[in-house]
């Protein structure tokens, strides 16, 4: 069964106005047309919103106000949201080709597909030519979820009435609701995903969950709790966080 769908690409900012033009214009030199840009601003102070204003006839909406963090902001977006499918685009974040939403929406156009991912780069901060580590993802096998895996969250696309059946992200996490949701999602019977083994997104390093050692604790420790949350029992909870940190280390080579 074919069908088209409409992509909501939501990007959450604040005092990102040195790198959202690059992602404005990096939706906007997508092929697939059938999409909505949503921002979503936690209340900028550096320009931003002249940004916005700026690229005003590329974003579908957008709304600026102060947050209770990124669940918080990205939870704002997925209710802005009017697409069939969901998925974010950072203010840090770029597509690695113009055809990347075109693949994903390719994917999706089998009603029966819930999610749809790809591969990752992390990227120089100044220089997006220079890699610094590859997140090469493969195709979903439940068993991986006791692993620690995951898909690359800047590549995941969702079905919005998904979201909506999870209540979005859990605002009580801080850095680990989107691995929560995925424990959510994917461990349900009837959740379909689709790999696309080539990279869609190149995201800047320096992101929340990988900035600093205590970061990646913090990050740790709320894995732990989602997995605890999800059900897995002791043991199973302490291999996923320690594989889920081992796996990345492949990444770099």
């Amino acid at each position: 069964m074919s069908a088209k769908v409409k992509i909501s690409i939501i990007t959450i900012t604040k005092n990102c106005a040195g790198t959202l033009p690059d992602c404005i214009t990096s939706i906007g030199e997508q092929s697939y047309a059938d999409r909505e840009h949503l921002i979503v601003d936690g209340a900028s102070t550096d320009g931003t919103l002249n940004v916005i204003h700026r690229f005003s006839n590329q974003i579908s909406n957008f709304v600026s106000e102060p947050d209770r963090g990124i669940y918080d902001a990205l939870n704002k977006g997925i209710h802005l949201a009017t697409g069939d499918v969901v998925g974010f685009l950072h203010a840090d974040d770029k597509y690695a080709s113009n055809s990347a939403l075109a693949s994903v929406a390719q994917a999706f156009s089998d009603a029966t597909v819930c999610a749809v991912y790809g591969d990752l780069e992390y990227v120089s901060q100044r220089d997006t030519s220079i890699v610094v580590r590859r997140w090469t993802s493969k195709a979903f096998n439940e068993r991986d979820l006791a692993w620690g895996w995951m898909p690359p969250h800047p590549t995941l696309y969702i079905r919005r009435e998904w979201y909506a059946r999870i209540q979005g992200f859990d605002t009580s996490y801080s850095i680990a609701a989107d691995y929560l949701s995925v424990l959510q999602l994917f461990s349900q019977p009837d959740f379909k995903a689709v790999y696309i083994p080539c990279v869609l997104v190149k995201m800047r390093l320096g992101g929340a969950s990988n900035r600093s050692v205590k970061a990646m604790i913090r990050k740790s420790v709320e894995d732990w709790r989602a997995l605890r949350s999800s059900g897995f029992c002791l043991m199973d909870a302490l291999r996923a966080v320690i594989w889920k940190n081992l796996s990345k280390l492949s990444q770099f080579f």
